[in-house]
């Protein structure tokens, strides 16, 4: 993930007809006035059918991504981030790269309380590969529920 410039002022794509970006880097990501800022509470977004490439054979990667954060004075708007993640079909990268950037993107960008990822990775080779990231421990009266994501168990 690259330095970019700041999004252009109001939401890019609310309400308008938008593509799917060409890459990761070239993804806009929208972040609209939080509702309830002050208010100490969660937000959860699940992405059941991830996928992206990997940079080795170029084979398609599938995962199950849960972002939580507790917003700041932004929050994501959701359009753009389903724009963004459809964006890494094309893109190559190591499930922890993949992981750990979308992260620290969104971190870096709309500045919430807190915020982790958990990238939860279908076998290849046989190996599931589970990867997870948070910006700091989360505030003490958040309320946290189990990303809800079984290990995986293959057959049986």
């Amino acid at each position: 993930m690259t330095d970019r410039a700041p999004p252009p002022p109001g939401p890019l794509h609310l309400g308008q007809t938008s593509t799917l970006p060409a890459s990761p880097e070239a993804a806009v990501l929208d972040y609209v006035p939080n509702p309830r800022t002050g208010t100490l509470y969660l937000v959860r977004f699940a992405a059941p059918e991830f996928t992206s490439l990997c940079p080795v054979t170029g084979q398609p990667d599938f995962a199950h991504l849960v972002i939580d954060y507790a917003p700041g004075e932004t929050i994501v708007e959701s359009k753009s981030l389903k724009l963004f993640l459809g964006s890494f079909r094309n893109h190559c990268g190591f499930h922890e790269d993949v992981t750990v950037g979308i992260g620290q993107r969104l971190f870096a960008e709309m500045q919430p309380r807190w915020l982790r990822i958990g990238g939860y990775w279908y076998p290849r080779g046989g190996i599931p590969i589970d990867v997870f990231w948070q910006s700091d421990a989360p505030p003490p009266a958040l309320w946290l529920p189990d990303q809800g994501v079984p290990g995986y168990r293959g057959r049986g």
